[in-house]
C-alpha cells in the first residue's frame, strides 16, 4: 500500500505543483504591462490639460495693416498690406510720356502740387474710352478751379500707344498722358490686373487718387475712381 499511496500522493501534488509554479508566469506580464499603462494614461491628461490651455488663451492679433504692438508674451502676427493706401507717398518711378525716352517722375509731377493720377487697363479699350478718361477730359476745367494743379492718366501701355489714344481724345492741355511700359509703377503701388485673358498681359487696375505734394489723400477704386469721385474729393 505504501507504493500505491506514494504514487496517488505523487500524482496528485503534480497537478498543485504545476499551478504552484504557471502563477507567477501569467501574472509577470500584467504587472509588466500596470506601469505602462499608468504612464500613458498620465500623458495623455497632460495632452488633454495644454490642449485646453492653449485653446483657452486668447490669440494676440495686431489690429490694422501698418502695424501695431502685440501684449508683451503673447505671438506677434502682422498683416502687412502692399497695395497703395490713403496717407502714402507716391513711388519715386520714372513712367514715359510721348515716346521711349523721355521720362517723368511720378513723384517729382506731383511734388509741392495738388492734382489727380487716375489709371486705367487699357487705352482705346471701351469703357477707359467711352466714360473714364472722356470724364476728366470733360470736367478738367472744373477739378482745376476746385484745386487740382495737375491731372495725369496711366495706363500699362508703350508711349506711342498712349500719346495716339491722347491725341484721339483731344487730351493736350488737359490731362496729361503717361505710359506705365515696364509695370514698374503699377507693380510698386500693388495695382497689377492680370488681363491675359482679354488683353494679353498685366494691366493696371482701375483707380484714382488725390494728391497733395506727392501723398495719397483720397484713393477711389472702380467705380469710385471716375471724374466726379475726385471733384467731390477736392471739394470736400
Amino acid at each position: 500500500l505504501e507504493p500505491t499511496t506514494l504514487a496517488q500522493r505523487t500524482s496528485r501534488s503534480a497537478p498543485v505543483f504545476a499551478l504552484s509554479t504557471m502563477a507567477p508566469a501569467a501574472s509577470a506580464p500584467r504587472q509588466a504591462k500596470l506601469p505602462a499603462l499608468l504612464l500613458a494614461g498620465a500623458a495623455a491628461v497632460l495632452c488633454v490639460r495644454s490642449a485646453l490651455r492653449v485653446t483657452s488663451e486668447e490669440p494676440a492679433f495686431v489690429s490694422g495693416l501698418r502695424g501695431g504692438v502685440a501684449p508683451q508674451g503673447r505671438c506677434r502676427v502682422e498683416v502687412v498690406s502692399l497695395r497703395a493706401a490713403e496717407g502714402d507717398e507716391l513711388p519715386s518711378v520714372d513712367v514715359d510720356e510721348g515716346k521711349p525716352g523721355e521720362t517723368v517722375n511720378v513723384r517729382e509731377l506731383f511734388k509741392g502740387k495738388k492734382g489727380i493720377l487716375f489709371a486705367v487697363p487699357g487705352a482705346f479699350t471701351p469703357t477707359c474710352s467711352e466714360k473714364h478718361l472722356p470724364g476728366f477730359l470733360d470736367g478738367a476745367e472744373e477739378l482745376k478751379a476746385a484745386g487740382a494743379e495737375v491731372i495725369a492718366c496711366v495706363s500699362v501701355n508703350d508711349p506711342f500707344v498712349m500719346a495716339a489714344w491722347g491725341k484721339d481724345q483731344d487730351a493736350e492741355g488737359k490731362v496729361r498722358m503717361l505710359a506705365d511700359t515696364k509695370c514698374e509703377l503699377t507693380k510698386a503701388l500693388d495695382m497689377e490686373l492680370d488681363a491675359t485673358g482679354k488683353l494679353g498681359s498685366i494691366r493696371s487696375k482701375r483707380y484714382a487718387m488725390l494728391v497733395d505734394d506727392g501723398k495719397i489723400t483720397k484713393l477711389g477704386m472702380d467705380d469710385d475712381s471716375f471724374a466726379p469721385s475726385m471733384l467731390a474729393a477736392l471739394k470736400a
